[in-house]
C-alpha cells in the first residue's frame, strides 16, 4: 500500500520542523540570527530530505513488483544458496535439505532424506550440542543458535553455524524445525552492498513477506509497509501518527525483554518501545524475537529487525523495524538475519559467481564467487568487459538464435542474447559455458535479472551463476543409475523366472497383476490369461483362496498355507501357499506377493519320514532302556567295588599313621597295600568314566576357569614324582591369568594324566617341557613334551584306543591303557581338540587345545561368608556330638578310628535309617554324617525327614557314600546334603568338611534358637 500525496508533505513538514529545532538548539543563543547562506543551505537540505523521501515512497511501490518477481526465483536462490538449508524432525531426522547443504554434507540429497544430521556432526561434544539445541528448539524458545564442527562424506571438516526455529504453523502438526547452517568462511566472506543504488534492499523493505515499519525519534509509527498491513490486520492509517510497535507486540514479552537487557547492559531499560530499540539506538545490531498482535487480536511470532535512521549530523531521527512472519518457513528461509542479509550473503558466496553490469553490460561488481570460479580478480574485469567476454561465443550464436525464433525479432550474439529475456521482464534462468582466465571451461547455470531505477528503468544486470559441474556429473551418473535400474528389473524378473516355485502377485482384491513361468505350469494358462483374473480361480477351493489371501492382508503374512491348485487341464497339485504384503515406497499398501510350492515329493518324503521316525522312536526307546541298564549297573559296581576297597585303604592309612607300633617291614608293607589300592582305585574310576562317556551319561560343569591355577596345581602334585625318578620339569611362568571355557576338575585329570605319561615314559635325567600359548582362532593351547624314546607314526596312529598300551604292557610302568583315551574324550566333550607330534628318538609332544574364555568378574561375597563362619568357632568350646548312620561295619570301625584322633568331638552311631532318625531327635547331635545306601529307606529319604522336622532341620548332614559317579553327587547335593564326601575316605578331606560342618552348626543352632 502507498503513502498519499499529502501524507509525503505532511512527513516532509515534520521533519523540517525537526531539523529546524535541532539547529536551534545546537546554535548558541546569542547566534538565533543566520547568515544568508547558512538559511539557504538549511533550505537546501530540506529540499533533499524531501526529494529523497518522495523517491523512497516510490521505490518501495516499485519494489513491491520486483519481489513478486523475486518470489518466482525463490526455489533457485533456496537451492543454490550458499547457506545449508535443513528441516528436521523432533529426533534430528533430515525431512529436506536444499542442494548447497547436501553439498556441505559431501553426499546425494536423496540420500540423505531420513538420515540421521548427527552422524555428520565431527565430535561428541558437537553431537551433545546439537542434541540440546534441538530440545530447546522443540519447546518453541523461538530462533536458537549453535556453533559445531561438521565433517562431510569426503572428511572436509566445516565449521557450522545453525540457526533453528520449530515451524509453528497449524499445517506442521510434527514439530518440524527449520535450520540454516552457515560455513563460518563463507560468513566472513560477506560483502556490505548486493547491488548499486539500494534497489534489492528497497524491494525487500516494500515487500509483502516483510513487515517494514518506520517510527520517528519518539516510536510513533511514521511507515507502516504493505508487508505489516498483511501481517498485523491493521491500514497504515489505523497506526501511523498514532501508536508505537510497543502497542501492537506482547506486554509479556516486553517486561521479560526489558529485564534481560537490563542484566546484560548493566543499565534500567524502561518496558515498552525503548526496550524494542534500546540496542539499535547505541549502535549495536539487534535482531530478535517477538510475538505481534494483530488487530483481530490472534498472535503472530515474528522475527524483528531493528536499524537506528539518522540524519547528516548522525542524530538519530527515527527507527525501521523489519520483521517477518516467523510460522512459515518460505518467510524464514527469505529472511534468516536481518532484512537483506540471506541476499547479501548469496550475493556474496564464494560458491555463486554474482556479476553486476551497468545497462551497457559492462562489469561493475565481480564478486568473490566469480574470482574463485573464474580465475579473474574484479581488478581485471571492472568497467573493462562485459560477461559475454568470458562466454563461449558458439553457445552466444546459437542462443542469439534460438531467442530470435522464440521471440520472433532479431537478436545480436553476445551480451544483448544473455540479458534480452531479463530486459523485457521475462524470468530468466539458462546453461552457458564460461571460460577461465587460463582457458579452461566449466558448465554454469545462470539467473539474470534486470536492475531497475526508481523510475523502473533498467540501470543494470545482475547475472547469479553456480557451477553446473557437479550437476552435469550428477545427471551423468542419473543416467547410469537409470540404466543400473533397467538392468536391476532384468535381473529382478530373471531372478522370478528362474524360481521353483509358482509366483504371483495380487492387488488387495485378490486379482493377479503378476506371475511368473512356473504359475503358467502350475494352472496351464498363460501370463496374459491370468493376469486380471480372481487369484481364488485356479484352486479345488475357492473359499479358502480367497480366505488365504484375506489372512495375509491382515496379519501380513501367511506360511504353509496348503491349497489344491487346478490346471486347466484337471490335474491338481497339492501347494504350500506363503505370502506377504508388499507396500510403494510412500508405505501404501499394493497388494500380496505368493509363492506356492508344489509338495507333491515333499508329501511322498514325509510318508516316508514318519516311518522311518517310528522305526527310529522304537531304536530309541531300545537305546534308552539299554543306557539305563548300563547306567545302573556302573552305579551298582561303583559301590561293590568301592565298598571293599574304603575299607582297605582307610585301615591301611590309619596303620601307617600309628607308624610307632608297626616295624619298618609293616610300614613297607602297609604302604604297597595303599600303592596297589590307590592305583586299583583309579583303574575303577577311569573305567566308569570311560563307560560313562560311552553311554552319554558323563555330565561337565563347563564354565571360564583359570588355566595358570590349574597348571600350577598339577605342578605341585606331579613335580615329586618327577624328583624320585630325576626328571627335570620345566613350565611356564605366567604374567597374566588364561581363561578356558571348560571343566576345572576334568582339565586338571587331563593334565595330571599328560604329566604322568611324560615322567613314566621318558629317559633317565630327562626334561618334560610345559608351555602355553594363545593361537589366532581364540584357542588355548597346552603342549607337554617330552624326551622319551618318541613314536613311530604306526603307534601314533594306535594312540587313542582303549587298553592299547603300544607293546609297554610287559615294561616295568603301570598302566591301563586308557588315560590318554580318556583325556581325548573329555577334551571332545569340552569343544577341543588333542594332538601328538613325536619323532623316533627324540621325543614326544602332547597338546590340547581349549576355547578361550573372558576373565569372570570376582565376587567377594563368598570370601566375606568364609571368614565370618571361621570368626564363630572357638577351639576351647564344648565336646560336639557326630552322628554317623552307616550298615556297614567297617565303614563305621573306620571312622570311629578318625574320631579318636579328634578330642572335640563324640561319635554315636546308627545302623539304618529309622534309628537315624530317632538318635538325631535324642541326641540332638552338631553334625550328621549318612550313608547313601541304607537298609530300609535311603540316606536321601532319612535327609528329607529330617528337614521336615523343625528341631533337626538345622543340622548339617554329610553324605559319605561309595556312589561316586557324578550324577550321584549332583542328586545329593540336590537333595540338599551339607557335603557330598565319597568313598574310599581321603582323611585331610573328611577333616577339613568336618570342621567346616562344626562351624556351620554353630551359626544354624544360633539362628534355629532366634527362630523358635
Amino acid at each position: 500500500m502507498g503513502i498519499d500525496k499529502n501524507k509525503k508533505q505532511s512527513a516532509a513538514a515534520k521533519l523540517h520542523q525537526q531539523a529546524e529545532e535541532r539547529l536551534n538548539a545546537q546554535a548558541p543563543a546569542a547566534m538565533v540570527v543566520r547568515t544568508e547562506a547558512e538559511t539557504q543551505q538549511f533550505i537546501h537540505e530540506l529540499q533533499v530530505h524531501q526529494i529523497e523521501l518522495e523517491m523512497q515512497n516510490e521505490e518501495l511501490r516499485q519494489a513491491q513488483e520486483e519481489f513478486g518477481f523475486a518470489q518466482h526465483k525463490h526455489q533457485e536462490l533456496y537451492d543454490f544458496a550458499p547457506i545449508g538449508y535443513f528441516t528436521f524432525d523432533a529426533h534430528g531426522l533430515i525431512r529436506e535439505v536444499n542442494l548447497t547443504g547436501a553439498k556441505m554434507l559431501g553426499s546425494k540429497r536423496r540420500r540423505l532424506v531420513d538420515s540421521a544430521f548427527s552422524r555428520f556432526i565431527a565430535d561428541d561434544e558437537g553431537k551433545a550440542i546439537f542434541s540440546k539445541h534441538l530440545k530447546v528448539v522443540a519447546q518453541k524458545a523461538g530462533l536458537q543458535k549453535c556453533e559445531i564442527r561438521l565433517t562431510g562424506k569426503d572428511g572436509t571438516v566445516i565449521n557450522g553455524q545453525l540457526q533453528s526455529i520449530v515451524v509453528d504453523t497449524p499445517e506442521n502438526k510434527d514439530g518440524s524445525i527449520l535450520c540454516s547452517i552457515i560455513d563460518g568462511t563463507w560468513a566472513r566472506q560477506a560483502e556490505e552492498a548486493l547491488l548499486e543504488s539500494g534497489a534489492l534492499q528497497n524491494a525487500i523493505f516494500n515487500s509483502a513477506n516483510f513487515s517494514s515499519i518506520a517510527t520517528d525519534a519518539k516510536g510513533v509509527i511514521q511507515i507502516f509497509n504493505v508487508g505489516a498491513e498483511r501481517m498485523l490486520g491493521y491500514e497504515a492509517d489505523d497506526v501511523v501518527n498514532k501508536i508505537t510497535p510497543a502497542d501492537i507486540s506482547d506486554p509479556q514479552e516486553l517486561i521479560a525483554r526489558a529485564e534481560e537487557l537490563s542484566d546484560e547492559l548493566g543499565t534500567e531499560i524502561t518496558p515498552g518501545f525503548e526496550a524494542l530499540v534500546f540496542k539499535a539506538s547505541r549502535g549495536i545490531e539487534d535482531i530478535y524475537e517477538l510475538t505481534y498482535i494483530r488487530k483481530d487480536g490472534s498472535r503472530l511470532p515474528a522475527e524483528v529487525s531493528v536499524t537506528a535512521l539518522r540524519d547528516a549530523q548522525n542524530a538519530i531521527i527515527g527507527y525501521l523495524l523489519i520483521g517477518y512472519d516467523n510460522t512459515a518457513r518460505k518467510q524464514a528461509e527469505e529472511a534468516l538475519l536481518e532484512a537483506g542479509a540471506l541476499q547479501n550473503a548469496i550475493f556474496n558466496s564464494a560458491n555463486f559467481s554474482s556479476i553486476a553490469t551497468d545497462a551497457e553490460g559492462v562489469i561493475q561488481i565481480f564478486n568473490v564467487g566469480a574470482e574463485r570460479m573464474l580465475g579473474y580478480t574484479a581488478g581485471d574485469v571492472v568497467n573493462k568487459i562485459t560477461p559475454a567476454d568470458i562466454s563461449d561465443p558458439q553457445e552466444l550464436i546459437a542462443r542469439a538464435e534460438e531467442l530470435s525464433d522464440e521471440l520472433g525479432t532479431k537478436i545480436s550474439p553476445g551480451f544483448e542474447a544473455l540479458v534480452f529475456k531479463a530486459s523485457r521482464g521475462i524470468e530468466d534462468i539458462y546453461e552457458l559455458t564460461y571460460i577461465r582466465k587460463d582457458g579452461s571451461r566449466f558448465p554454469a547455470v545462470v539467473s539474470v535479472t534486470a536492475l531497475r531505477d526508481a523510475h523502473n528503468a533498467i540501470i543494470g544486470y545482475l547475472l547469479i551463476g553456480t557451477d553446473n559441474t557437479a550437476r552435469k556429473r550428477i545427471e551423468a551418473e542419473q543416467q547410469q543409475l537409470d540404466q543400473l535400474l533397467r538392468d536391476q528389473q532384468f535381473y529382478t524378473r530373471s531372478l522370478i523366472e528362474s524360481n521353483i516355485d509358482a509366483l504371483m502377485t495380487t492387488d488387495p482384491a485378490g486379482i493377479i497383476s503378476d506371475v511368473n513361468k512356473q504359475m503358467e505350469a502350475l494352472t496351464g494358462c498363460t501370463r496374459d490369461e491370468l493376469i486380471g483374473a480372481p487369484f481364488k480361480n485356479y484352486f479345488t477351493d475357492p473359499k479358502r483362496a480367497a480366505a488365504g489371501i484375506k489372512r495375509v492382508l491382515r496379519e501380513k503374512k501367511v506360511t504353509n498355507y496348503e491349497l489344491t491348485a487346478r490346471a486347466r487341464n484337471g490335474r491338481e497339485t497339492v501347494v504350500s501357499y506363503n505370502a506377504v504384503t508388499f507396500y510403494d515406497r510412500d508405505r501404501k499398501l499394493q497388494g500380496v506377493f505368493a509363492a506356492a510350492r508344489d509338495m507333491t515329493e515333499l508329501k511322498r518324503f514325509e510318508q516316508v519320514l514318519q516311518e522311518n521316525n517310528i522305526e527310529l522312536e522304537n531304536a530309541k526307546n531300545a537305546a534308552e532302556v539299554a543306557n539305563l541298564a548300563k547306567s545302573e549297573f556302573l552305579s551298582s559296581m561303583s559301590h561293590e567295588l568301592r565298598s571293599p576297597l574304603n575299607a582297605i585303604l582307610g585301615f591301611a592309612q590309619l596303620m601307617l599313621k600309628n607308624s610307632s607300633t608297626t616295624t619298618p617291614k609293616q610300614k613297607s608293607s602297609i604302604e604297597q597295600i595303599l600303592k596297589a589300592g590307590w592305583y586299583l582305585l583309579r583303574l575303577i574310576n577311569e573305567i566308569l568314566d570311560l563307560a560313562m562317556i560311552e553311554s552319554g551319561k558323563m555330565s561337565l560343569s563347563l564354565e571360564p576357569m583359570a588355566l595358570d591355577d590349574v597348571i600350577r596345581e598339577c605342578q605341585t602334585m606331579i613335580e615329586p614324582q618327577a624328583q624320585e625318578t630325576g626328571i627335570r620339569m620345566n613350565f611356564p611362568t605366567f604374567e597374566k591369568s588364561y581363561f578356558v571355557h571348560a571343566d576345572q576338575t576334568r582339565v586338571k585329570q587331563i593334565m595330571i594324566n599328560l604329566l604322568s605319561n611324560a615322567i613314566k615314559y621318558n629317559r633317565a635325567e630327562g626334561v618334560v617341557d610345559v608351555t602355553c600359548s594363545v593361537n589366532a582362532a581364540g584357542r588355548i593351547r597346552i603342549s607337554v613334551r617330552d624326551t622319551g624314546e618318541g613314536l613311530s607314526a604306526e603307534k601314533i596312529a594306535q594312540l587313542f584306543q582303549p587298553f592299547n598300551r603300544l607293546g609297554q604292557e610287559d615294561g616295568g610302568e603301570e598302566g591301563t591303557g586308557i588315560g590318554l583315551v580318556m583325556s581325548k574324550r573329555l577334551i571332545e566333550l569340552m569343544d577341543g581338540d588333542i594332538g601328538v607330534d613325536s619323532t623316533v628318538g627324540v621325543g614326544t609332544e602332547v597338546w590340547f587345545e581349549l576355547n578361550k574364555a573372558e576373565e569372570p568378574l570376582f565376587n567377594g561375597e563368598a570370601t566375606v561368608d568364609l571368614v565370618e563362619n571361621q570368626a564363630l568357632f572357638h577351639s576351647g568350646s564344648a565336646l560336639r556330638t557326630l552322628l554317623y548312620v552307616e550298615d556297614n561295619r567297617a565303614n563305621m570301625l573306620l571312622v570311629e578310628q578318625l574320631i579318636e584322633l579328634r578330642s572335640d568331638v563324640c561319635l554315636v552311631g546308627a545302623t539304618d535309617g529309622p534309628q537315624g532318625l530317632a538318635m538325631a531327635l535324642s541326641r540332638r547331635p552338631e553334625v550328621i554324617l549318612m550313608d547313601i545306601n541304607l537298609p530300609g529307606i535311603s540316606g536321601i529319604e532319612v535327609l528329607k525327614n529330617l528337614r521336615k522336622d523343625p528341631a533337626t532341620a538345622h543340622i548339617p548332614v554329610i553324605a559319605l557314600s561309595a556312589n561316586a559317579m557324578p550324577r550321584d553327587i549332583e542328586k545329593g547335593l540336590a537333595a540338599g546334603f551339607f557335603r557330598y564326601l565319597t568313598k574310599p575316605i581321603k582323611i585331610d578331606e573328611f577333616m577339613d568338611t568336618l570342621d567346616l560342618a562344626l562351624k556351620h552348626a554353630e551359626t544354624a543352632a544360633v539362628k534355629a534358637v532366634k527362630t523358635e
